[in-house]
C-alpha cells in the first residue's frame, strides 16, 4: 500500500482563472435555444451538467440521457414539453429516485403532456412536446428554485404566457432572480408581484455578446483556503468576478469577511487577503436558504477554525445528486468531527 502525506504550504500567494458559472451557463443555453436566431454563448462552463444540455440541444435526439445532471433534467423537461415531438428523458439510478412531480404537475396545468415511464413522480419521463397553452399555475416555492426557473424560461413561448404563483417560503431566491435577469438580458419582460411572476407571450432576442461570468461557487474554496491558512501575508487573486454579479453565492464575501478574509474588487476580479481581526466568540448563525450550496464550505471552515455554528435553510441539499447533508456528516466523522443534523435541514 502506498501512503501519501499531504502538508499545507507555508505561504499562499497565487492567481487563479476560475471556471465559468454552471448555473448561468445552463440557463443561458436554454434561453438562447428559444431565440429565433441563437448566437453562440461565450465562456460556457466545462462540466457534465452543461455538456448534457449542449448535447441535447444540438443533437435533438428523441431519447435523452442526462446522467446525474439534475439541472439538465429539470430545465430540459420544461423545454421539451413546449417543443413539438416525442421525447424520452432519463438518467442514472439516483436520478430515477429524485422527485420531479411538482414540476410535471405545474407543466401539465399549462398544457404539457408528460407521462411517467417507471415510477410515479420520478424520471424517466415520456414527453409529447407541443406548444403549451400557458395561463395560471402555482408551485411550492420552498422545494426547488430550478422548478421555478424551468417554468419561467419557457413561459414566453406559451400561447397565453404564464402567471406563476409561488406558495410557501421561497427557496434559493437568488437563483430565481438570476433566471429573471437573464431572461431580461435576452429581451423578455418579466413582472414580479409579491410571490407571483408574470411573463406575457413574447419572443426572446438574440444576445450577440453574452459571456458567462466566472463561478462564485468555485471561488468559495479559495476563500476557505485563505481563511484557514496560517500565512498572515496570504494573497489570492481570482479573475473574472465582479461586484455586480447576478449569482447569489457572491454573498459569501460578507460571510467570509466575518471569518477573517478581506475581499478587494479590481477591474479584472478580486484579491483575497487575511484580516487582522477574525470572528469573535459566540455561535456563527447563518440561514443558507438563499445559497444552500455554500453550506458545506462554511461548515468545514467553521469546524477547522473551531467556531461553533448553526446553519438553517438546507432542506434542498437532501435531494441533490446525493444527500449532501448526510455525505458531509459521514466524511467529517472520518476526520473525527461530529456533525448533528436536525429536522433534515439544520446543522
Amino acid at each position: 500500500m502506498t501512503t501519501y502525506q499531504i502538508k499545507a504550504p507555508y505561504t499562499l500567494k497565487t492567481e487563479i482563472g476560475l471556471p465559468a458559472s454552471k448555473s448561468i451557463s445552463n440557463r443561458a443555453l436554454i434561453i438562447n435555444a428559444l431565440c429565433k436566431d441563437p448566437k453562440p454563448v461565450k465562456n460556457l462552463s466545462i462540466c457534465d451538467d452543461t455538456d448534457v444540455v449542449i448535447k441535447a440541444l444540438s443533437e435533438k435526439k428523441d431519447v435523452i440521457d442526462v446522467g446525474a445532471a439534475g439541472t439538465a433534467m429539470r430545465f430540459l423537461t420544461a423545454y421539451l414539453a413546449g417543443k413539438p415531438g416525442n421525447y424520452l428523458i432519463t438518467g442514472t439510478e439516483r436520478m430515477k429516485n429524485r422527485p420531479i412531480k411538482m414540476l410535471v404537475d405545474a407543466l401539465r396545468n399549462v398544457g404539457a403532456q408528460i407521462e411517467y415511464v417507471e415510477k410515479e413522480g420520478y424520471p424517466p419521463l415520456r414527453i409529447h412536446g407541443q406548444t403549451l397553452k400557458g395561463g395560471e399555475t402555482e408551485l411550492d416555492g420552498s422545494i426547488s428554485s430550478q422548478y421555478v426557473s424551468a417554468l419561467l424560461m419557457t413561459a414566453p413561448e406559451m400561447e397565453a404566457g404564464l402567471r406563476l404563483h409561488l406558495t410557501g417560503r421561497i427557496s434559493s431566491i437568488p437563483y430565481i432572480n438570476m433566471t429573471v435577469q437573464l431572461m431580461r438580458q435576452f429581451g423578455v419582460s418579466v413582472y414580479v408581484e409579491g410571490q407571483t411572476f408574470i411573463v406575457p407571450p413574447q419572443q426572446y432576442s438574440s444576445n450577440d455578446n453574452f459571456t458567462v461570468e466566472s463561478d462564485w461557487s468555485a471561488a468559495s474554496y479559495w476563500f476557505e483556503m485563505v481563511a484557514l491558512c496560517n500565512d498572515p501575508d496570504a494573497e489570492v487573486t481570482l479573475h473574472g468576478l465582479c461586484a455586480g454579479s447576478i449569482q447569489g453565492d457572491a454573498s459569501i464575501v460578507g460571510l467570509f469577511d466575518l471569518l477573517g478574509v478581506k475581499t478587494t474588487f479590481t477591474s479584472s476580479g478580486i484579491i483575497l487577503t487575511k484580516k487582522r481581526q477574525t470572528y469573535g466568540e459566540g455561535l456563527f448563525q447563518v440561514d443558507f436558504a438563499s445559497m444552500p450550496d455554500m453550506a458545506q464550505t462554511f461548515a468545514v471552515t467553521c469546524i477547522m477554525l473551531q467556531i461553533p455554528f448553526r446553519f438553517t435553510g438546507l432542506h434542498s441539499l437532501k435531494i441533490k445528486e446525493t444527500d449532501r447533508l448526510t455525505a458531509l456528516k459521514t466524511e467529517l466523522r472520518k476526520l473525527g468531527y461530529l456533525l448533528d443534523i436536525h429536522d433534515d435541514n439544520t446543522l
